[in-house]
């Protein structure tokens, strides 16, 4: 037995099915969201589509994955988390950056937050200020998510720190 063979997760052949359509199933439900814009312009009532549009971001998805886990059973579900996670790493920023990359992403991180404090009291001295485009926004929004990216896994684990009570800082020396 080689090192690899114990990480993967056995799916008999008889199984395959079960797994391919709870795969579609998940995949399915999470792509239910997508139908809101569909609901939204519909000649239904407000109410109707306020109901339709909420169970289609929180409720629909949530009952087709748990639909899909009792259909592929817990090895398949296993399978496909095992898998999924595998991809995800790639993604995933490395936990030590360079000093320098760190200072660009503390900018990336920042900025966007201090625009959102001062954009307000500033819209009272300048009409730049007062209406910013929503793609402008949304091009912050961006700057800030993709400052995780560029701070690191080390970052994010002093930013997840703020939210524990009982954790304490420790200081290193250089």
């Amino acid at each position: 037995m080689t090192d690899n063979q114990h990480l993967k997760p056995i799916v008999p052949q008889k199984s395959k099915i079960k797994l391919i359509l709870g795969s579609l199933i998940l995949i399915v439900g999470f792509l239910s969201p997508l139908l809101i814009p569909l609901v939204v312009t519909s000649n239904w009532s407000a109410t109707t589509k306020s109901i339709i549009s909420g169970l289609l971001a929180f409720g629909i998805p949530e009952v087709f994955m748990i639909v899909a886990v009792v259909v592929m059973g817990k090895q398949g579900y296993e399978f496909i988390k095992e898998k999924a996670i595998r991809f995800l790493k790639r993604f995933a920023p490395p936990d030590k950056v360079s000093l320098f990359r760190y200072r660009i992403g503390l900018f990336l991180f920042t900025t966007p937050i201090l625009i959102g404090i001062i954009q307000p009291y500033l819209g009272h001295f300048s009409t730049i200020f007062k209406d910013l485009p929503i793609w402008f926004t949304m091009v912050l929004d961006v700057i800030f998510i993709s400052s995780f990216f560029v701070l690191g896994g080390d970052f994010w684990d002093k930013l997840s720190s703020l939210f524990k009570y009982d954790v304490r800082v420790t200081k290193t020396q250089k």
